[in-house]
Order: C-alpha cells, then structure tokens, then sequence
C-alpha cells in the first residue's frame, strides 16, 4: 500500500509540476516570433476524426451553455436528466441510500454502462461507494455544451461506453473576467387533487395522531439555491497562449417530506374496502413502541398506562393506527454545498509543440436524511420476566408465567423520536489534472500525448442511529437495590450502560440516548490514471469518386483504476441499528492496456448516384490481467441528394466489471417487496390454497402452515434482507448496438434539420444479480431447486426480515439486458421578417423526443418469465418509471430589442406498476389507486435580456402550472416520498433569477 501511495504522490506531484511550469514559462516564450499556425483542440463525441453531427454515423444529442441559462440549473445532471435518452440516477433527491454523487443512466441502462468525459477524457469514478463519474466536479458556467452519444462507444473510449457518452465540452481561451451569480427557491401550492382523497386521510389521521400526521402550510417556499462562479482569461501578448481559471460556490437548502401534502403521509396498500383511495401507512417500528410477543402467540402490543418506571401497560397494537409515519422526515431535497476551483491552460512552444493543462479540484458537502433509527423490528431481543422496566401487566402479556428466572422472546419496534432523523453526512474532495502536448508532426498529421490523474477522498460520518450491541446491554435490566441497572454495569462488560425504558410512557432519558446513539464512520478515496498517445492524419488518398481524403486515428491508452474504503467497527459489523446490514470496507485495483485505431473512408462526392457517402470504421484491443478483449465499430453514410442522408452504425462494445463489481465485500441490504409470497395474506387461520405448495415445508426455504397464516412473513416497512457482494470471477459484458436513421436538412426550408435514429442495444453475459424478486418466483412458481437453496428463512419464525433471514443475491453474470426505441431531434428558426412581421426578431425552435419500444431483462433463469420488458412499467422488477415516450420541445421568440423568451413543454407518458405473471407478462395488477402513474406535463418559462454589452440577467419558472408528481405506495427505495423525485417535478415551481457580468 506504501508503494501504491507513492506512486499516486509522484504522478500528481508531476502533473501539478507540469502545471506550474506551463504556466509561468509561457510568458518566457513571448520574446519570440509570432507563428503563423495556431493549434485548436478539436473535441468531436464518439470520433478522434473531426466531423459534423448531422454528418456523423452515430447520433449525437447536444445541450449548450444557453440551455442551462434557460432551464436555471445550478447542478448540471438536472439539465442532462431533461434529455429523454437519460435517466437520472443518484441525485438530489436520494436519500434513503444516496451516496451522495450526481449520475446519469443512459436509455436506463444503469450508470456503470454510461461513460462521462470532459472534453472527450474520461472521469473517474466519483465514489467508492459509487462506481460512476460524480457530476458534482463539474462547474456548470465552465460548460461549453454537452454531447450525448447513446450506444456502444467502447472501440473509441474503451471500457464503460456500452450504453453510451456523455462528454461535457468546456469553454476555451476566455479573455476578460465573467462573474455569474444565481438565486432559485421552489414554490407550491398544497392542494393535491389527485386521485385517493389524500387530503381528506391525512386530515383524518392528523385528527387522532397529531405527533406524526400534519398537514402542510397551504403555500410554501423552499428548496434555496444560491451559486457564484467566476472566470477569469488571459492571453500570452504573442497570441499563442491562454491561460483561464475559475472558481464557484453552491449553496442548496434542504426540502423535508412534509413541507409537501402528497408526502406528509408514508402511503400504504389501499383497503381492500376503498381499494380507489390512498391510505397511510408507515413502519412497524413506531413510537411508542410496538412489542411482539413471540411467547404469546406472536401477539402485538403497544405501550400506554402512565408515566413512571415499571407503571406502563401494553394495549393491542394496530398497525392501520398504529404505524409510524416515516416519510415526514426523509429530505426530497438534501441541502449541499460546493466550492469548485480549477484552471485550463494552453501555450504553442513552437509550431510543432502545444503544451496543455486542465486541473479541477471541488469540495462538496451534503447530508442525507431519513427517519430516526431506534430498536428496529428485526432482531430476537430476549427479556427477563423480573426486569424492573415491565410492569406486572407487560409480563404477564408477554407470556411470562411466574416462574423464577423465566425470560421470553419480543421483537421490539421502537423509533428513536427523541434523537432526530438519521443523517449521512458525505464530504468528497475531488482532484482531476490533465497535461500533455499536442501538435501537427507533419503537414496533415497530428499527435496528441497526454496523463491524467483523478482522485476523490471521500469522509462520511453517519450520525443519529442506534448500537444494536449497546441496544441489547440497554434492555438487559435488573434490579440493584431499587435502581434499575444494566446487567452489563453489574458484571463489568459495559460500565457505561443506561437503562432504554420503552416500557412506560416519558421513560426514556437523555443519558439512555447519549449512550445508545453512535456515530458511523467511513472514508476512502478512488483513483484514476490514464496515459494515452493518438495520432491523427490525412492519407492524402482518396477513392476515385471522392473528393474527400481517407482519415485515420491510432493510438495506445494506459488505464489504472484504484478504489477503497475504511470502515470503523460499528459499519463493518452491521452494529448500527438503522443501516439494513454491515458496511465493509474493502480494496481493488483494475488495469488495462490497449490499443485503438479508426479509419474514416469517404466514397462519393457530387455523383450521380450520391451526393456524398463514407465508411467509417474502428477498433480496439484490450488487455486486463485476466483476459482481452476486442471491440470494433462500423459505420455508414449515404446521401442520395444533399437534403436527405442515411446513417448506420454496428458497434460491438464490451465493458469490464469494474472495482466494485469484483471486491465488494458481502453483507446483507434491504429489498422492497409489497408482501412475502409464502404469506396467506387471509390471516384467518385456515391455510389458503393460492400459497404455493412449494413455500410449506422443514426445508431452509420453507415456512410452516403457522407461520404463512397469522404469523411474521410480512414486514411492516415492505422490506426483506437480502445478501449482497462482489465476485471476483465475472466476466466481461458483451454489447451489440445498432443505429439505422436518416437526417433531413431541406434547402427549400432554410435552417431546418431532422434526424430520426432507430437504436437497439443487447447487452449479454450482464453483471448484475439475479434479483431477490425473481429469486423468490423462480422457487415458488416454477420450483427452481437451484433458487430455492438461495433463500435463507429465520428460524424461530420464517420471515425473510427479521434476524439473519435473507435472499443471497450477490453480484454474478445473468442473460442480458436490452433495450430498443427510436430518437427523433429537429430545429427550425425562422426570421418573423418572412411571414411579414417586420422588426419582430426570429423564432427558433428545437425538440427532442425518444420513443421507448423496450427494455428486456434476461435473468437467465430459463422460465417462461426469465425475460420480462419494463418499457411502460414501475417498481418490482422495473424499478424507476420507464415511459415508452419522453420528449422535450422548445420554443424561443428572440426579439429585436436583446430580449429572447423562451417556453419548453417537458413531457413524460404514462408507466404501470409491473407485477411479474406466470408468462413474462407484467400487466398483472390487481385493480389499485396506483396501477397506472398518468403522464406528466411541464411547462417552463425563462426570459434572457441582455441590458448592456457587458451584463445579461435572466429569470425563469420551471414548471409554471405547480403540477403534482403521481403518486404510489410501491414507490420503495428507488423513489423517496411516496414518488420518483429523480423524474418528475416532485417539489413544486421553480423560480430562478441570475445575472452575468463580462468584463
């Protein structure tokens, strides 16, 4: 570790040298004769060979800098998360989970598949608890434009590119000082209208229970956002250098769950009564406690009588009165706050030799919070009939019998109100250097020679959650002389213990949570370092019916990446009552050598048979330690007529498992399922039919006929354990990705284009993990042996949440996953002049729009139901909503008087809750509330003005008509109050005011 240390110090301390050399040697330079060359960095998406989008084989989608101005993004994944080809991962909105980094999955392919560059160089990855480049590094304002290439990019990028690139391309030889500062809040109205009378139930329940339910504020305003950045640009007084730096700060405030109606209330299952209107649920782990007498019949009780040690009594418990509301806590938003500072530099030594730099560094801080931790139903806590917390009517319930030094099994639910919500707290330092040379070898050829270095030091501190060990010392009493003392005190193992009393109303104390309550540590950092050396050039030859000359690009890349962590003892053990499973640091490294080459073939030029045409061509070879891999690309363009051109690509691309693929070490983690599948959901005693035969039995996956009627198979939060992990053994994905579609460029329609683009993506061999879903149908529908011998039940009651019950689902190779549709892009301007509105400014319009035609995933199972298609589908086995058609249209009115307004119409259409049937079919929900999430219409409004030459300000509304997001209960960890924030507009209108300087 010593050495790898080293090595890491030296490559950035070079780097940082370079730097510092580049930038105080260029003025040395400046004595010496001007050049008549000057070289340009020329950045093209998905090619080292310049050339046009709407020329290009592959399609590319583009945003600019002004499209962030418009739609007053200060994060820059908001703005690529509007493209419908993405789709947003971790972001903002995460907290249950979250890692704190900003993400993008393109065509929902999952991150890890998604390739993210600055300026056509890879990111590292942003967290060693995320393996994706974190957008949080990137300085919105420094942002040129952003090219989205979808599909297979591996022979061009390498690993990582199957789904496609997103490459941010960055502004370049800025001269003069821009300081640019932005103020946005969210503002919403609650007056949910929607369907299920929710303000009526939440209304209802804050009637009976105003600790938990309360309705919101009916106008609220929120969710501040602040940032400034600045630039500043010099040139060399020869011309031939620049040097730019810039520096920013970010600022979000936090949004709660309850400042919002429609997440006020955790929503639970209908009744089957009403099965058309909302109901609110919550957690089994509630306040006051929810007691599970294991000894009694599994009976549930909750604390009453009065105040006072040993003076408490036990009532029935219900869960539709009785459950705690946890959403009110979690944040929909979660405040942050970033410093970036960086600078990019440039200088031609002689006109042979450009040296170049870029360096990036940013800070980010945010915290995620969810609802308190406490003693969490899950964990056989095992009482003393004599301890002096229970009163006589507690023991007497719990199933205790009089007899001396009896004890009796519970579960004990019983949040930690008292304490707070609990809150990650995640701290990234981020460093990114970038120098190399660049320069034109020969007439016609170019070479460019680069290193770079990236690392992020990640310190996360989580605060507010239960010791589980400390937990049991707590409820371990005994009585010392008439005072109520911990077993562990007693014997000396714990000398700091303090009495937990739950027992009795007001019994818990301040010294019982400065004892329980501890802080979870973790740290680590990931590292990147890439050498890579291309060359480009003109052949100078050329087929006989081109005018165009053959190009080509080759080259060798070098690529080291490094990930670890360090957890403390309370993550590595699993102590912490409210994490889900242990957190175990661990340590990988993955490198791989390779070779690259492209080749672009032009094959007509003003025939009579085409008005241009070219083949395009490329290959890489990659070596990692434990075996190679061949990626290529071929691409085809044809225009019959300078109007109309056709465009092709085949590209194989294949992905490498990466560090946390491989090393991540086993642990169990939470699934969310609506109910156990071996639960008779009667409860009335009498074993229903409809249970599979194959869920009663002694075997380990097998309940009794007690225990799937009226007993504990159901959790009261709607999830399950399941055993997650790396595997050192996978093997590399395999993707084949085609595009067929044409562009339209009229020239009897000025300034108008079109591009229509068929994609269709097979990813085989997938890293992935089965799925604890399909694991539990594989064996209860289709009596899959294999799948059965994964699932784990917990002894004493058979239930899949509680102790170490569990589905092993670690990470292995499955069948695939593919997905299919069809892109459609087009713009149009038109001077307001040619429709006889003289002095009235021009039009532009643009619109882009992705039709979804599927998303299959092969488990490999080999059932009837192995493959299944998410396309219009939510939540179970499909996760975030997947519209079968997304788009984004914009119209911008840019006026004569340096006033441009603009609207955009952001649609999403409609997705059914999946629920898996017998033939792959997902259309299998019973009729519910929530069966279908209704499609979504945004409208936007932004104004730019640009009141003096050197100043523009702007001003906007996302989401001017306050549309509430659809709502659903089976919503679980892939969405956050009661919704799917990462798509919709989940918090309201956004209103934003910002302003440019240029001096």
């Amino acid at each position: 570790m010593r050495n790898h240390k080293t090595r890491n110090r030296l490559l950035a301390t070079t780097m940082i040298g370079g730097f510092a050399a580049l930038a105080f040697a260029a003025p040395a330079m400046a004595q010496e004769a001007p050049q008549d060359t000057q070289l340009d960095e020329i950045v093209v998406t998905g090619s080292r060979i310049p050339q046009a989008n709407l020329t290009t084989t592959s399609p590319v989608t583009q945003v600019t800098g002004e499209d962030i101005d418009i739609a007053g993004v200060t994060r820059v994944e908001d703005l690529v998360a509007q493209l419908p080809q993405a789709f947003a991962a971790q972001n903002s909105t995460v907290s249950n989970g979250a890692s704190g980094t900003a993400t993008v999955s393109l065509r929902n392919l999952g991150s890890s598949r998604t390739l993210v560059l600055i300026d056509g160089r890879r990111m590292g990855y942003g967290s060693p608890n995320d393996d994706a480049a974190d957008l949080n590094q990137i300085p919105e304002q420094l942002v040129e434009r952003v090219e989205v290439l979808t599909g297979g990019a591996s022979a061009i990028y390498g690993s990582d590119a199957i789904a496609g690139v997103v490459n941010f391309i960055m502004k370049k030889d800025f001269e003069g000082i821009q300081i640019d500062a932005q103020y946005g809040f969210y503002q919403h109205n609650n007056d949910y209208d929607g369907p299920g009378n929710l303000r009526q139930v939440i209304a209802g329940r804050a009637a009976t229970n105003p600790a938990q339910f309360q309705l919101p504020e009916d106008n609220v305003s929120d969710g501040e956002s602040r940032s400034v950045n600045a630039i500043m640009g010099v040139a060399s007084p020869d011309g031939k250098g620049n040097l730019m730096a810039y520096a920013g700060y970010r600022n979000n405030n936090y949004v709660l769950g309850r400042y919002r109606d429609y997440s006020s209330c955790s929503l639970a299952a209908p009744a089957a009564a009403t099965p058309q209107n909302f109901s609110c649920g919550g957690s089994g782990t509630t306040a006051p406690a929810q007691v599970i007498a294991l000894n009694n019949g599994n009976t549930g009780f909750t604390v009453g009588g009065g105040s006072g040690l040993g003076n408490g009594t036990f009532v029935p418990y219900s869960g539709a009165t009785g459950a705690y509301n946890f959403g009110p806590l979690n944040y929909f938003q979660r405040p942050d706050e970033r410093y970036t500072l960086g600078a990019f530099g440039r200088y031609e030594v002689n006109d042979k030799i450009e040296a170049f730099a870029q360096l990036m560094f940013s800070d980010y801080k945010s915290v995620a919070q969810i609802a308190p931790s406490g003693a969490f139903l899950g964990d056989i806590i095992t009482l003393s009939c004599d301890n002096p917390m229970l009163s006589a009517q507690q023991a007497t319930q719990l199933g205790c019998t009089g007899v001396a030094g009896q004890t009796v099994d519970t579960l004990i639910g019983r949040r930690n109100v008292e304490g707070g919500g609990r809150q990650d707290s995640l701290n990234y330092e981020s460093y990114r250097g970038v120098v190399g040379i660049r320069g034109e070898f020969t007439p016609g050829w170019n070479y460019d020679i680069a290193a770079q270095y990236s690392r992020v030091a990640m310190n996360r501190t989580y605060l507010n959650d239960f010791s589980n060990t400390r937990l049991g010392r707590a409820f371990d009493v005994v009585d010392v002389g008439g005072v109520p003392t911990c077993q562990s005190v007693v014997d000396g193992t714990d000398t700091a213990c303090v009495p937990y009393d739950i027992f009795s109303p007001g019994g818990v104390t301040q010294a019982a949570l400065d004892y329980l309550q501890i802080p979870l540590i973790q740290t680590g950092e990931t590292t990147q370092q890439v050498v890579t050396a291309a060359i480009t050039g003109d052949t100078g030859w050329a087929v006989p019916t081109s005018t165009r000359t053959v190009q080509v690009a080759f080259g060798a890349e070098y690529r080291r990446d490094f990930l670890g962590s360090v957890t403390d003892a309370a993550f590595s053990t699993g102590d912490g009552a409210g994490q889900g499973g242990p957190t175990i640091g661990f340590s990988g490294d993955t490198d791989v050598a390779e070779l690259f080459g492209e080749i672009q073939v032009p094959l007509a030029d003003d025939q009579p048979w085409a008005y241009s045409a070219s083949f395009d061509a490329a290959y890489r070879r990659s070596e990692y330690e434990n075996f190679g891999a061949d990626t290529y690309k071929f691409g085809l363009d044809y225009a019959p007529v300078e109007d109309v051109r056709f465009r092709a690509s085949y590209s194989r691309a294949v992905r490498a498992p990466n560090v946390i693929e491989l090393f991540t070490a086993q642990g169990l983690n939470l699934f969310d399922q609506d109910f156990d599948p071996c639960d008779d959901l009667n409860d009335d005693g009498v074993l229903n039919n409809s249970v599979s035969a194959q869920c009663i039995g002694t075997n380990p996956w097998q309940v009794t006929a007690a225990e799937s009627d009226g007993g504990l198979l159901n959790s009261p939060a709607g999830q399950y354990n399941f055993l997650q992990g790396g595997n050192p053994n996978l093997e590399p994905e395999e993707a084949d990705t085609y595009t067929v579609g044409f562009v339209v460029t009229p020239s009897f329609l000025p300034r108008f284009n079109l591009s229509i683009d068929y994609y269709n993506i097979k990813v085989e061999n997938l890293v992935s993990t089965v799925g604890p879903l399909n694991t539990l149908d594989a064996c209860y529908t289709n009596n899959n042996l294999t799948a059965c011998q994964l699932i784990v039940r917990d002894g004493p009651t058979g239930a899949l949440w509680l102790n170490d019950g569990n589905v092993i689902d670690t990470n292995v190779n499955i069948g695939g996953l593919s997905t299919s549709g069809v892109d459609v892009n087009a713009n149009y301007g038109v001077d307001l002049e040619d429709w006889g509105m003289s002095s009235a400014g021009s039009l532009q319009f643009a619109f882009v729009g992705t039709w979804l035609e599927s998303l299959e995933t092969d488990t490999g199972l080999g059932f009837s139901n192995s493959v299944y298609d998410c396309a219009g589908f939510y939540a179970n086995q499909c996760g975030v909503p997947n519209p079968e058609w997304r788009h984004r249209a914009r119209m911008t009115w840019v006026s004569p008087w340096d006033l441009d307004l603009s609207a955009t119409w952001r649609y999403f259409g409609e997705a059914e809750v999946a629920v898996l049937g017998s033939d792959g079919s997902l259309n299998n929900s019973p009729a519910r509330i929530d069966k279908v999430l209704e499609d979504q219409n945004y409208i936007d409004l932004a104004a730019v003005w640009q009141v003096r030459d050197n100043v523009t300000v702007r001003a906007g509304v996302n989401n001017v008509f306050d549309i509430d997001p659809p709502l659903s209960y089976s919503v679980g960890t892939t969405g956050n109050n009661n919704t799917y924030p990462q798509l919709y507009d989940a918090l309201g209108r956004y209103f934003f005011f910002g302003v440019t300087a240029n001096f």
